[in-house]
């Protein structure tokens, strides 16, 4: 279902525990990290797509969660020609998303990557709200930093960390296009309990940067 330009309706979810921290999840088979998100069935309005998409990506169900806020207009990505089938280009051209918003009422055993037979996530995390864009595919950047900015004013203060950008946001949207390095030393630390309280088929990596400098660093 695309509109008139070929963008297709599409949900995004930025969820936060009682820490004001962002679920943040690896994409399955890949070293991208990103949030929820999924398309908007025929019929269906945002809201009732989120709350598909959450069950489906992540295992909630609408008592697991409250909404904060959502984005007041779409907010849209083109996708680039090669990760588009070919008998779709010139027809599809990317998304476009409202984002919602959501503060987990439940606990973290509720979430479950393997809701579906067909799961998005193979990892996650709890990252702080400015969460490092480096390890976002490339031409979602400028949405996540849109949501995230627009939305910021809703989330409940804690130890003030929402309040402040961090550098790894800043460094990954430099006007020349260059990625910051980040260092595992700055990423939110991981609870050494979380470990205890694995929800099924997940897992955690407690520094998805390491992927990527690891790999850099093995190249020639």
């Amino acid at each position: 279902m695309l509109d008139r330009d070929g963008f297709r309706p599409n949900v995004g979810i930025i969820l936060l525990n009682q820490k004001s921290q962002v679920f943040w999840g690896k994409r399955i088979r890949t070293h991208s990290w990103q949030f929820p998100q999924g398309g908007i069935d025929r019929g269906e309005n945002p809201e009732q797509a989120m709350f598909r998409e959450l069950h489906e990506e992540v295992g909630l169900h609408p008592h697991h969660v409250q909404v904060l806020a959502r984005t007041r207009d779409w907010l849209r990505y083109e996708v680039p020609d090669r990760y588009i089938r070919r008998d779709a280009r010139g027809h599809y051209k990317g998304q476009k998303q409202i984002w919602f918003l959501l503060q987990l009422i439940g606990h973290d055993w509720d979430l479950n990557l393997r809701a579906t037979d067909h799961p998005e996530f193979d990892a996650w995390r709890w990252n702080d709200y400015w969460v490092p864009l480096d390890v976002v595919v490339e031409f979602k950047r400028g949405v996540y930093e849109m949501a995230l900015n627009e939305l910021a004013r809703y989330v409940p203060r804690t130890d003030g960390r929402a309040d402040s950008r961090s550098r790894y946001m800043r460094g990954s949207m430099r006007r020349d296009g260059a990625s910051s390095a980040v260092s595992a030393h700055d990423l939110a630390p991981l609870a050494e309990s979380a470990a205890l309280e694995l929800p099924p088929g997940a897992s955690f990596d407690p520094d998805p940067q390491n992927e990527l400098l690891g790999r850099s660093a093995s190249k020639p």
